[in-house]
């Protein structure tokens, strides 16, 4: 899993200690380990694990702006736990209704020793932000217009929704509300990820 994982680096020109390799394969470890139980991701093959969720998620790091940032329906913690491995100096609030993931996820938080993330059980709108976020993060979690409407509350007055997708979602951005605009598109590279990758960045427009 080390030797997959840093090869997988390799071919995305992503520079990490042994330490932070350490950790995202004991991440993946664990996500394997629970998702017998807890049916946390469809991926069932740790090394595909390693492709589909831990490369998917750390390509975005380069483009993070700021140090405070909440992942929404974060799931198992993706993006989040693997941005917070790899961006130590960031934190990471991960942010999930269920449960179950969120006992995962403070298992997690307790194994690898993380300390700059902080798992919430709550709905994304019932959750305060205070103080404001400098990123919104979401991935695989609702549609653009869906996400700046219900997360409306979370960016401070530089903050950004950061929104990972497919394939551009052209009819999502064209209905976005008037109150936000597309800041940048991002086309991703995830080495032996089939299908495109985008990364949608938005901001509120400005009165």
């Amino acid at each position: 899993m080390l030797n997959k994982l840093s090869r997988l680096l390799d071919q995305a020109g992503i520079s990490l200690t042994d330490h932070q390799k350490n950790l995202l394969v004991a991440y993946v470890d664990m996500l394997n380990k629970w998702n017998k139980a807890y049916n946390l991701t469809s991926v069932r093959d740790p090394n595909e694990m390693l492709v589909r969720h831990i490369l998917d998620s750390i390509v975005v790091a380069p483009h993070l702006q700021g140090t405070r940032f909440i992942d929404v329906g974060t799931g198992p913690g993706l993006p989040g736990v693997p941005l917070s491995i790899v961006r130590p100096e960031s934190h990471f609030t991960l942010l999930d209704s269920l449960g179950k993931r969120v006992r995962f996820l403070r298992q997690v938080q307790h194994e690898l020793a993380l300390t700059n993330i902080t798992p919430v059980q709550s709905r994304v709108e019932a959750f305060p932000a205070e103080p404001p976020f400098d990123g919104v993060i979401s991935r695989a979690f609702a549609s653009l217009k869906d996400m700046v409407e219900w997360c409306h509350h979370l960016p401070g007055e530089k903050g950004c929704f950061y929104a990972l997708k497919g394939q551009l979602p052209e009819e999502e951005i064209a209905s976005l509300p008037s109150a936000f605009r597309v800041d940048e598109v991002v086309k991703l590279q995830v080495p032996q990820l089939e299908g495109e990758r985008h990364l949608v960045v938005i901001k509120p427009n400005k009165i």
